[in-house]
């Protein structure tokens, strides 16, 4: 994996993506810190699919029902 500063990063980011694109890591430093990461996107993952999940979870009738007097003060502590 690749580290460059912030400068390097907006002075060569072209560079950078272009090893991006063929599958290697850069770490941003913001001094010695890292702050971010440009990692490649995964192609050959499938999108996910709506409704894959369906009827496999279940949310309580009382859901919304207003909280107890007791659990709204534990907030107010």
């Amino acid at each position: 994996m690749q580290t460059v500063t912030i400068h390097e990063a907006k002075t060569h980011l072209s560079r950078l993506l272009r090893k991006v694109a063929d599958g290697e890591e850069v770490l941003i430093l913001r001094g010695k810190v890292p702050i971010a990461k440009i990692v490649p996107l995964n192609p050959d993952q499938a999108p996910r699919r709506l409704g894959l999940d369906k009827g496999n979870s279940w949310i309580a009738p009382h859901f919304d029902a207003p909280l107890p007097e007791e659990v709204l003060r534990a907030f107010e502590r």
